[in-house]
């Protein structure tokens, strides 16, 4: 009968963290190449995904700060472990043959769950299970996904920034994603639909979460609430750039001033989640003095 043993009893075990992650780089070096390449080049050059350079240093990031959690996991190889790497391999494999970038690249996730699993057991697996999910938002959606997510938040964005004009005395006919106004037209297009803004903010209400609050159910509000944040700032941020274009002319809402307004709006998204949490810590403190 094998008998567990934690990472750190003997100089062998104390070693074992080395080897495995020699073996991560190796593997993933030889496999992983063109998929890394890739994956870093969209990131630099797609705006919608700037944040996956944030998201692998945040990762380490909680894998440093929790080290004595994994460090201390006790080892239980399990041989399915070999079974999700051969997994990961057919997922890059079916990636590659159908040039589906999303396949090849959620299997190195895969990949690394089954290395983990065969070297470590589940126990190791349990203890950096959140830094290994939060991985995921690194890897851009499939393209077929995106496009359906992309034209209904146009729609929306339009609708809600119609919505906001007449709010303020201005007279605006929607059709569709195109605003009309008295002297000025305004397109909601791809780019303006939200999409970037509600990624981007996701992936950080998802750590922010993990890092304020050991609950997860205050971790899952907060992430929910970031949709509509989402959403209507970026509605808001397209009514204040019509009605730039309105009183000053085009050149007024492009260029500086557009990409501008894009931070000062993402800024205010996140001054609204810090807001959320605060008034979900108060909740949580007055129920608690409730019941004392």
């Amino acid at each position: 009968m094998s008998t567990a043993v934690p990472l750190t009893d003997t100089s062998a075990d104390r070693r074992f963290p080395l080897l495995w992650a020699a073996l991560l780089l190796g593997l993933l070096g030889l496999l992983y190449a063109g998929v890394i390449q890739s994956l870093v080049s969209q990131w630099w050059h797609d705006p919608n995904y700037g944040h996956g350079f944030f998201v692998p240093v945040f990762s380490c990031l909680i894998l440093w700060l929790e080290r004595k959690r994994w460090t201390k996991a006790e080892i239980h190889p399990r041989n399915f472990g070999f079974v999700i790497m051969l997994a990961a391999i057919c997922l890059l494999f079916l990636g590659s043959l159908g040039a589906e970038l999303f396949l090849s690249r959620f299997s190195m996730l895969v990949l690394l769950v089954g290395m983990i699993v065969f070297l470590g057991g589940w126990r190791p697996l349990r203890a950096v299970s959140f830094p290994l999910g939060y991985l995921i938002w690194m890897i851009p959606i499939p393209v077929i996904l995106y496009n359906q997510i992309t034209f209904p938040l146009q729609l929306l964005a339009s609708r809600l920034a119609a919505a906001c004009l007449e709010l303020v005395q201005v007279p605006v006919l929607r059709d569709g994603n195109i605003l009309v106004m008295s002297n000025y037209s305004v397109e909601v297009v791809e780019a303006c639909s939200g999409i970037r803004s509600l990624i981007s903010l996701m992936a950080l209400a998802v750590a922010y979460g993990y890092l304020v609050s050991p609950r997860f159910s205050v971790r899952a509000i907060l992430c929910v609430l970031m949709i509509p944040i989402a959403i209507v700032t970026n509605a808001i941020r397209i009514m204040g750039a019509a009605l730039l274009a309105r009183n000053y002319g085009p050149s007024a809402a492009e260029g500086f001033l557009h990409e501008f307004s894009g931070w000062v709006i993402f800024l205010v998204a996140m001054v609204l989640m810090v807001g959320c949490h605060w008034i979900l810590r108060e909740i949580e403190r007055r129920r608690t003095t409730a019941h004392a």
